[in-house]
This record gives structure tokens, C-alpha cells and sequence, in this order.
């Protein structure tokens, strides 16, 4: 960390850290716009971003990272686009799995991977394989992923559990449903930040961020910087978690 950033580290309660942290990487079109530059140099600039990001996480022992890298509807962008994103996406993986291996980061994907080409789903298999014994800050991406799509796929799971007989419905609650999500295993989010300035979610995590905290920026993806993570995570800090219960509550729970 440089001084600045040490300094806001500093200041922030180690005792007192979000468990997962989940990222909205939106405006890599928009900063190579402004730079007259064509989207794909946005999107490359981007991913420069998830690796000083990604090295911070591990620096800070952040539980878990997951980062929302290709959603279901980007399947409708110009073919020529979708191409280059799942190039670089490759290149990411071939890149970087030795760095992940070496920073005890654990590879996870989360969405709808059969949807993507071969050659991508081989590549995750091999990054997934050679990191599966690491105990570190688990990295997740989002990759043809959609939350709604998500919530069905478990739905349909749950269904034909039913009609088998290996579940009955007085067994479905919030713990049995969440085994069947894709993020089974992981906690919770506690933060989800979204870059760009746009104020949605836009179908991430919809059933794990249903007490996390959100935090938008203005910064852009491609210049989002480590400052700007660790002060989200002081914001975070700084707000009184309840969890829908009162504060006098929330106290005495020993939930803050």
C-alpha cells in the first residue's frame, strides 16, 4: 500500500471486516469513450483494475471477492464485443493462475458456465483444479450469470427433489434454499459496491445481498482504485448493521 492508502487502512477496524465483498465492474465502455478509444480498450483497462483489486484483497485477507464479469444479458451484445470479452477472460486465467496459486487464492465461478465456449470452460476447470487446496481470499466471477436465472435454478432443484421424495416441502426454509444456490458455501454478501454512478443492481445477488450493504461511486471501473475499495469498506464500517431489528436490539444480540 502507498501512504494514503495506509493511512485509510489505518483507520479501519481489522475486528470489524465485511466477510464477502461483491462488485458491481461497471463503465469500462463509457472510460474508453471518454478517452476516444473503441469499448474492448475499456474492457482490457478493466481487468487491469480486477488485479490490483484482487491483490488487495489478499492483502487485506478479504473472505471473499466476487466480481460480476459477464451477466446473461450481455449475451446480447455485438458478437464482435462478446468475442473479445471471452478472449480476455481467457487471457485472465491463462495469465494469472500461477499468481493465484502462489497468493493462496482460491478460483471460483458462479452462473451458467456450460453457456460459455469450451475452450473458456476448460480454462476454468484447470484455474479452478490447480487452486482447489488454497485457503485464502476466495475470487469468484459472476460468468453468464443472472440472479433471477439463479433463484429458478434452484427453484427446479428443489422441485425435482420433492417429486423424488428426497425432500419434503416442510424441509424448504432459507438454509435448504441456499444450499441450492450457486454461491453455496459462501457467506453471505456483507458489501456490494457498484461503480459508474448507476444506482441498481441490475440482477446480481439478488437473495444473497438481502441485508448487505450497498455503496455507489461515480469512479469508473477502469479507474477505480485501492483507495477507493478501502474507503467502502470504512463506509461500511460506519454504518449500524440491524438486521431489521432496533438498534437496542441489534446491541444486545452482539450483532455490532
Amino acid at each position: 500500500m502507498n501512504p494514503q492508502e495506509t493511512g485509510i487502512w489505518e483507520q479501519i477496524d481489522k475486528t470489524g471486516m465485511p466477510r464477502h465483498i461483491a462488485i458491481v465492474m461497471d463503465g469500462n465502455g463509457r472510460w474508453a469513450k471518454q478517452k476516444g478509444m473503441p469499448r474492448i480498450f475499456g474492457h482490457r483497462a478493466g481487468v487491469k483494475t480486477v488485479d490490483r483489486i484482487v491483490s488487495l484483497a489478499c492483502e487485506i485477507n478479504l473472505e471473499c471477492l466476487t466480481l460480476y464479469s459477464f451477466s446473461t444479458q450481455n449475451w446480447g451484445r455485438p458478437r464482435q464485443e462478446v468475442e473479445a470479452l471471452i478472449e480476455i477472460l481467457q487471457e485472465y486465467l491463462l495469465k494469472e493462475t500461477e499468481r493465484m496459486v502462489k497468493n493462496n487464492i482460491r478460483f471460483n465461478t458462479i452462473g451458467r458456465i456450460s453457456d460459455l465456449p469450451p475452450s473458456a470452460v476448460g480454462f476454468i476447470d484447470k484455474v479452478k483444479k490447480a487452486t482447489s487446496k488454497n485457503s485464502g481470499t476466495i475470487l469468484t466471477l459472476a460468468l453468464s450469470y443472472g440472479s433471477q436465472d439463479e433463484i429458478l435454478d434452484a427453484v427446479r432443484s428443489i422441485a425435482r427433489k420433492t417429486m423424488e421424495g428426497a425432500m419434503k416441502p416442510e424441509d424448504i426454509n432459507r438454509e435448504t434454499f441456499s444450499r441450492e444456490l450457486y454461491t453455496a458455501g459462501l457467506p453471505e454478501v456483507d458489501l456490494l459496491i457498484r461503480t459508474s454512478g448507476e444506482l441498481r443492481v441490475s440482477n446480481f445477488l439478488l437473495w444473497q445481498i438481502a441485508y448487505a450493504e450497498l455503496f455507489f461511486t461515480d469512479v469508473l471501473w477502469p479507474a477505480f482504485s485501492n483507495l477507493d475499495l478501502l474507503n467502502a469498506i470504512k463506509n461500511f464500517q460506519e454504518r449500524e448493521r440491524r438486521f431489521g431489528l432496533s438498534g437496542e436490539q441489534v446491541v444486545k444480540s452482539g450483532l455490532i
